[in-house]
């Protein structure tokens, strides 16, 4: 019989903070109703006070030193209020890079404050930018 020991590391002692908007944009949804429909995150990239890097639709991290993952929601969790965005678990599908992000397999977005839409939309096309932070923390997963 093989055993198989997964270790899943958080490949910093404490998390990226993001400062930035989520991006809605007024469409009209699948019943054919006029509403604010998320578009894509647009967030710096911070640690211990310094930027490092951007957060943008993929939904994509890129960091300066090069390296970059896209990620694909496998779970949420309701924020801790109605006006903040849900917790994510995110898969990485992608990568580029040998930098920070290279190994990286999960990106947890945890701590979440604002970024919800809020209110109707009127005229469809226009754009609405809702200030938001979170915690986003990464994770590799070795054998």
């Amino acid at each position: 019989m093989t055993r198989v020991c997964l270790l899943v590391v958080m490949l910093w002692a404490s998390p990226m903070w993001a400062e930035g908007a989520q991006i809605y944009e007024c469409k009209a949804d699948s019943g054919g109703k006029v509403t604010w429909l998320f578009r894509e995150p647009v967030a710096t990239l911070l640690l211990n006070g310094n930027t490092i890097g951007r957060h943008y639709a993929g939904p994509t991290w890129e960091l300066t030193d090069g390296s970059v993952v896209i990620g694909k929601t496998v779970s949420n969790a309701p924020g801790a209020t109605a006006a903040d965005i849900p917790w994510l678990k995110l898969d990485v599908v992608n990568r580029r890079g040998n930098g920070l992000l290279s190994k990286v397999a999960t990106v947890q977005r945890i701590n979440t404050h604002g970024g919800v839409a809020q209110g109707t939309c009127d005229q469809p096309g226009s754009f609405l930018s809702v200030p938001y932070s979170a915690d986003y923390r990464f994770l590799s997963k070795e054998d």
